[in-house]
């Protein structure tokens, strides 16, 4: 499950382009930043007020005031800015931030999200993704495939709590990259390990397969 998730981090590291803004979610969007190269050009921003937050220290330089959202310790690249979270949330709801990456339990078919709450489970909150969703201009989802008892997590129809209205135009599984056009997935490329009818049997939601499909 660890090389999984690393594999969605690394593979969504070389989606982001020289320039962006891009907000990293809880989970696997938090590994990110190390597959990001130092001179990438990516801005990554905190919700908790940062913008410029670089990859996990060293463990002998762990500081635990400096810390992303999801309350790991983070580094900060050089101009870094540290700021308040009622500046870093009016960046977030004046569609200032490029690209969301958030991680997700269940995905639809047309791209939206559902990342909070797990009917008959204590529920703590939305977050920060109340906002984080609908103000972002690009969403992508970064998910396992399936759930650890097997059951597919993009799926026709959201079983749990949607996150929001808007929905993520691309998805990032250990299996394959999806992106979502006039509400319809999609499937761009599918892993070196995986075929495509072992793909299907774990997958609920309707897709189609680009003609261009890449292997990675």
């Amino acid at each position: 499950m660890v090389e999984a998730r690393k594999k969605i981090a690394r593979r969504i590291a070389k989606k982001l382009k020289k320039g962006m803004v891009v907000n990293l979610g809880v989970g696997i969007p938090t590994l990110i930043p190390e597959f990001l190269d130092p001179n990438s050009g990516v801005f990554l921003h905190s919700e908790n007020g940062m913008l410029g937050m670089g990859p996990p220290p060293p463990p002998n330089e762990i500081d635990m005031d400096c810390i992303s959202a999801s309350k790991h310790p983070v580094t900060l690249e050089p101009g870094a800015a540290i700021f308040s979270s009622s500046d870093s949330f009016g960046m977030i709801r004046g569609g200032h931030i490029d690209v969301v990456v958030l991680g997700a339990l269940q995905v639809s078919e047309n791209g939206e999200i559902a990342n909070w709450a797990v009917p008959g489970t204590d529920i703590l909150g939305v977050g920060g993704a109340m906002d984080l969703v609908p103000g972002a201009k690009t969403i992508i989802a970064a998910l396992t495939h399936t759930a650890k008892d097997g059951s597919p997590k993009l799926v026709r129809k959201l079983t749990y709590p949607t996150t929001g209205i808007q929905c993520a135009k691309l998805i990032v599984t250990e299996l394959g990259v999806f992106s979502v056009s006039c509400r319809q997935l999609v499937l761009e490329e599918i892993s070196n390990d995986c075929t495509l009818d072992e793909l299907r049997a774990s997958t609920d939601a309707v897709f189609t397969v680009a003609e261009t499909l890449k292997r990675w």
